[in-house]
């Protein structure tokens, strides 16, 4: 599927881009440079994607799956220099108005836009599956309501004659999608400096543990994710004297399973009273 998206998207680029040039028109080459990230977060997914699936070796234990989060957050980074490029060039276009060929600007937007709703459908499936996805369905989305953004801004052109329409249009498509690429750069970021993956709160888990039969104290406490689907935990849990220590490593698997959804954990149980003598490491 990324492979097909890709390949209408590459082709309507050049169009688009050729198009803008030739029509005077900021709103499609604002919507080409939407495009052309488009473009790099489908072929930087799909690499990362083939890449990630590499299983892990010798020098890279947890596999390469981090190189999708990576890929994705330069995708967020492209998508703001695209916008602040835009918002330049905006400025530039209302001091200097250029004349704008309405009808051809429709066209070519009419054929994005088409463009952009095969490729949405063809990605939907997998958005929620993995960052780059979702990344690139982002981009695609945002470049789609862009198309619309431009049909508008030329049926508005052609029959009000404003030129002024056009980067004022551009603005708007770069507005509107630098939130989307906030909550992107945010969440691979989070995933970068391995911090807890959303929608798990850390007290929780804690508390979860702490409520276990036999457990006396929880420490050394982590959740973390290597990428959006892949959430891991390592603590060090203290077991009262007597107390299974096999027992409770795996009731707290079984919370941590049913509550959390973290299937990938490490615990090291220690007796009360001693540290790090009797570790039990399960993976």
């Amino acid at each position: 599927m990324l492979t097909w998206a890709l390949g209408l998207t590459s082709i309507f680029l050049v169009a688009e881009v050729v198009a803008g040039i030739v029509f005077n028109s900021l709103a499609l080459l604002s919507d080409a440079a939407h495009m052309m990230t488009d473009v790099a977060a489908l072929a930087i997914a799909l690499m990362a994607i083939k890449v990630g699936n590499r299983p892990a070796d010798e020098r890279r234990t947890y596999g390469y799956k981090r190189l999708e989060v990576l890929a994705a957050a330069f995708n967020a980074i492209l998508l703001f220099a695209v916008a602040i490029y835009v918002l330049i060039e905006a400025i530039d276009r209302f001091r200097n108005p250029v004349a704008t060929e309405s009808t051809g600007m429709l066209i070519v937007a009419v054929l994005g836009l088409i463009v952009n709703l095969v490729s949405m459908r063809l990605l939907a499936a997998g958005r929620d599956a993995s960052f780059n996805v979702k990344g690139a369905y982002l981009e695609v989305w945002a470049d789609m309501l862009g198309s619309v953004g431009v049909i508008a801004g030329a049926l508005a052109i052609r029959f009000t004659g404003w030129s002024w329409i056009d980067p004022i249009v551009a603005v708007a498509i770069g507005l509107w999608v630098l939130p989307r690429t906030w909550i992107l750069l945010r969440d691979t970021t989070n995933v970068l400096l391995e911090g807890v993956p959303s929608g798990i709160n850390l007290p929780d888990v804690r508390s979860a543990i702490a409520e276990t039969a036999g457990v006396t104290g929880v420490h050394d406490l982590h959740v973390w994710s290597t990428s959006n689907d892949q959430v891991s935990f390592t603590a060090h849990i203290t077991v009262r004297k007597g107390q299974d220590q096999s027992s409770v490593r795996r009731s707290i698997e079984a919370v941590l399973q049913s509550r959390f959804d973290i299937s990938h954990s490490t615990i090291q149980v220690e007796q009360e009273g001693e540290t790090h003598v009797n570790s039990d490491f399960h993976q």
